[in-house]
């Protein structure tokens, strides 16, 4: 049955509406059998006294992806999505653009990755927005508490991949975007301004025209170290680019391999404990999530071998990467994308839910899964961050369903 709610009318005099939810049931997947480790820096908090308080900001499509940000220097952070952002504490909506009319079950927004930035460098949070798949990249220009629409800056006309993003490719500390040019095929990166009033954005192509990974709707994108050498190199499915020491350098050394199907953000980390990056994803739409050991095959050549986190639920087209517990290890969150393909995905018709895998690295990890909530799902990106101030790692998710804030309890 399909969701009707999705597109009802936001009221504004209605207050947003909170739940809680507790891990206390769980499932735990092993990728062998569970071992303890041998050394661990500190005991992580007990899943069970692990709870999110859900906030629904609305219950209309208006964005796949959503950015937090303090908007008006409040000192509190709050919530932008689509043609919108939403005031902490209260979730007040304001427009910052004109907005357009979405249906869940026709079609896509304008909006899906979203990222918040001081691009122009006065002090102020500022918006990038990527839009559908090929479509253009824009800033809007925070207006410093003055009433009406921000100023719109184009980026670039087109940007493709569906996990296209915001990472510190240069290592200056300010976040760039990362993405295809869909009419040449190549790899590229946008180097943020780096002095104040300057609103232009460097491009910088790193991988040959006609490259994997770089149509308007390739899967799979993520930045990690894989080879261990201090540097963030970029991850495909089909393979990896190297980075150089100048990472405005074109034509990256570019490394094939088979990382999977279809799939969302990508990461490197030693899953098992063995010394060298592995590759941890999630599949956009179809079931499964999964990592990847690297293991040497000769002096130059690694081995990819599949092993599977969870195929609890399908469409996991959002992947984040962050240390629920607090134990010091991220843990993975993600959850199923509502109506990704107006129904024609697996599982289309289950409840939307969001998960929280709590990661064991070692010689045998495992993974042991927390629902949060089983009606909302993910977008194509999740925000694991903490926007309460409190320490602990709170997520927010846009998608077809809405805009909904998870504030993490202890107890």
């Amino acid at each position: 049955m399909k969701d009707n709610t999705a597109n009802l009318p936001f009221r504004k005099s209605c207050p947003a509406r909170v739940y809680i939810f507790s891990s206390l049931s769980l499932f735990i997947i092993a990728l062998f059998p569970v071992e303890l480790c041998a050394q661990k820096k500190s005991k992580p908090a007990p899943a069970a006294s692990i709870s999110f308080k859900k906030e629904v900001l609305t219950d209309v499509f208006i964005a796949e992806g959503v950015a937090v940000g303090d908007v008006n220097k409040d000192g509190r952070t709050d919530v932008l999505a689509g043609a919108y952002w939403f005031e902490a504490p209260t979730w007040t909506k304001h427009e910052l653009a004109q907005p357009e009319t979405f249906y869940y079950d026709k079609g896509y927004s304008n909006a899906f990755i979203s990222q918040t930035l001081d691009v122009n460098l006065d002090g102020w949070t500022d918006f990038v927005r990527i839009g559908f798949p090929g479509k253009e990249v824009l800033w809007f220009e925070n207006p410093q508490n003055k009433a009406g629409h921000w100023k719109t800056h184009l980026i670039d006309s087109t940007l493709g991949n569906e996990s296209a993003g915001f990472y510190d490719i240069d290592g200056d500390g300010r976040l760039d975007i990362l993405g295809a040019d869909v009419k040449t095929g190549q790899m590229c990166w946008f180097k943020a301004p780096a002095a104040k009033k300057e609103t232009q954005w460097k491009k910088f192509p790193i991988s040959q025209e006609k490259s994997p990974g770089t149509s308007n709707f390739s899967h799979g994108l993520g930045v990690g170290d894989v080879n261990k050498d201090g540097r963030q190199d970029i991850i495909i499915k089909e393979g990896w680019w190297e980075a150089p020491t100048n990472r405005q350098q074109a034509n990256w050394m570019f490394h094939a391999a088979n990382l999977g199907e279809a799939c969302a953000q990508m990461y490197a980390f030693d899953v098992d404990k063995d010394g060298d990056q592995d590759i941890i994803t999630s599949s956009a739409h179809q079931l499964g999530m999964w990592w990847y050991e690297q293991t040497q095959e000769s002096e130059s050549t690694p081995k990819w071998t599949m092993h599977t986190i969870s195929e609890q639920f399908a469409q996991t087209h959002g992947l984040a990467f962050a240390d629920i517990n607090s134990d010091g290890t991220p843990d993975l969150i993600t959850g199923k994308r509502y109506f990704a393909h107006m129904g024609k995905d697996p599982g289309e018709l289950e409840p939307p839910v969001i998960y929280w895998f709590e990661f064991k690295p070692g010689k045998q990890p495992s993974f042991t899964g927390h629902q949060i909530d089983d009606a909302s799902g993910v977008g194509v990106h999740v925000i694991a961050e903490d926007i309460s101030r409190d320490g602990l790692i709170d997520i927010v998710i846009a998608n077809k369903k809405g805009v909904f804030v998870f504030t993490q309890e202890r107890k």
